[in-house]
């Protein structure tokens, strides 16, 4: 296992400006840690729940960004639906967001290979149209953005010897 260093004053200044910054610094350590990719090597020296803050980092940027059709066009489907992450989540007490990750998996796995494909600007954004089912997903996600982030903020921090070692 590859460990996770965070400066007490660093998290410490994250910590006051809020449970957004408090979930980036373990965020950004974490890929600092590991080079800054995830693959599947770099994701073996992880343990499960530092592999499950960085799959919410991967699903709150993309989701937000451009919805569960730009989650899945970009490649991120199998990281996010064919590993256990609704399972982690829901383990983490978010029984809602765990309950959207599994109905998006249907959606998925229905409709990834047509979604995955390389397209053109004008055909990536004519996904949108043509599979509207993510669009309540996407909603739900954006509505409760802000009570999920605070959800993981707590629990990294009921865990934090699980996500770093901090440091003086």
């Amino acid at each position: 296992m590859i460990e996770v260093k965070i400066k007490d004053c660093q998290l410490r200044q994250a910590a006051s400006e809020g449970m957004d910054s408090f979930v980036r610094v373990f965020i950004n350590a974490t890929r600092q840690a590991i080079g800054g990719e995830i693959t599947a090597d770099t994701l073996l020296q992880l343990n499960a729940n530092q592999i499950t803050l960085l799959a919410w980092d991967t699903l709150h940027e993309e989701v937000m960004d451009g919805g569960f059709i730009q989650l899945i066009h970009n490649g991120y489907g199998p990281f996010i639906f064919k590993n256990p992450f609704a399972k982690a989540i829901k383990l983490w007490g978010m029984r809602d967001l765990s309950k959207l990750i599994y109905e998006a998996h249907t959606l998925y796995t229905q409709y990834h290979t047509q979604i995955e494909q390389d397209c053109t600007e004008d055909e990536f954004m004519a996904l949108f149209e043509q599979f509207p089912a993510f669009d309540d997903m996407d909603d739900a996600f954006v509505e409760n953005e802000e009570e999920w982030t605070e959800q993981i903020a707590r629990y990294v921090d009921e865990h934090i010897e699980q996500f770093a070692q901090i440091e003086e």
